[in-house]
């Protein structure tokens, strides 16, 4: 069996996942805003002087938007092709911090299926995936999930770029639509938003963001990252060294009348019996003893 035959058994085996559906399904809430985003990147390209060719050739290869409306610039210009690449690789640097994630994932795949997550990635594919899973867990449906929303992700990113590319004489710039796939990056960011420490990583990720605003090249983005990074990996610690610290949970004898032939743990403080511990712990020390060497 060839090697193309075995791709194509591969990926249609990932595609008739469950899995992979969903992967779709969570992606057709910012399909508006990527493809709003890719059509007035796909203009741009034109507009700054790039052949149609080379346009195709461009956001085919690249797929990285901010990328290439950061380079369109020193392009028009004639800028140094050394200026070029470390421009977009400086821009690029968030998408090093997010495989040190995908790692977390996806290390046990083969060099070149990881190769292709690391082309299909993106930044609205990662806050989807790690709302889905935000443990670091390897789990069989992760990779047709991927598969799904980045599949969508770069169909609905292509489609409307290269559309734009063709269309460039007949859509205007002055339409904007490229901040609606910011727009459709922060509902999803809000929607990940449901404990303390997201909450704090975002606002510090926002303030760094600001702060470093005059920055070039766009690394104000990658000290927004670094620091919500940094904020959220102090906060886990804080955590870690709080949990170690709560007191064991509190063992109830055991009550013949119901069966119970052991302790019972935990014990739950609402309740009448939490009222009525120390009684019973004073009053059977043969049960408080069992406890204590079943907790050792």
């Amino acid at each position: 069996m060839s090697e193309v035959n075995v791709l194509w058994q591969r990926a249609t085996g990932i595609a008739r996942q469950p899995a992979f559906m969903q992967g779709v399904r969570d992606m057709l809430g910012t399909m508006p805003g990527i493809a709003a985003w890719g059509l007035v990147t796909g203009v741009a390209m034109v507009k700054s002087g790039m052949s149609l060719p080379l346009a195709v050739f461009m956001t085919l290869t690249i797929y990285a938007g901010s990328a290439q409306l950061a380079v369109l610039p020193l392009m028009a210009v004639g800028a140094p092709l050394w200026v070029l690449w470390f421009t977009a690789f400086c821009v690029n640097l968030r998408f090093v911090i997010l495989s040190t994630m995908w790692r977390g994932f996806f290390s046990h795949l083969r060099l070149r299926h990881r190769l292709a997550i690391g082309y299909f990635s993106g930044d609205v594919i990662f806050v989807a995936f790690t709302k889905r899973y935000p443990e670091a867990v390897k789990r069989p449906e992760q990779v047709p999930y991927f598969w799904g929303a980045a599949l969508s992700n770069w169909l609905g990113w292509q489609i409307p770029s290269i559309a734009g590319i063709y269309l460039a004489n007949v859509i205007p710039l002055s339409w904007g639509l490229g901040f609606a796939g910011v727009l459709a990056l922060l509902g999803v960011l809000y929607s990940m938003l449901n404990d303390r420490a997201t909450w704090v990583a975002c606002a510090v990720a926002s303030l760094a963001a600001v702060a470093a605003f005059a920055l070039p090249l766009k690394l104000n983005i990658l000290t927004a990252i670094a620091a919500a990074v940094s904020v959220g990996l102090l906060m886990e610690q804080a955590e870690r060294r709080a949990a170690r610290l709560r007191p064991l949970p509190a063992v109830r004898p055991p009550d013949p009348a119901k069966g119970e032939h052991h302790p019972v743990l935990p014990l739950d403080e609402g309740s009448d019996t939490a009222s009525a511990r120390p009684h019973a712990a004073a009053a059977n020390p043969a049960a408080n003893a069992a406890a204590s060497k079943e907790r050792a």
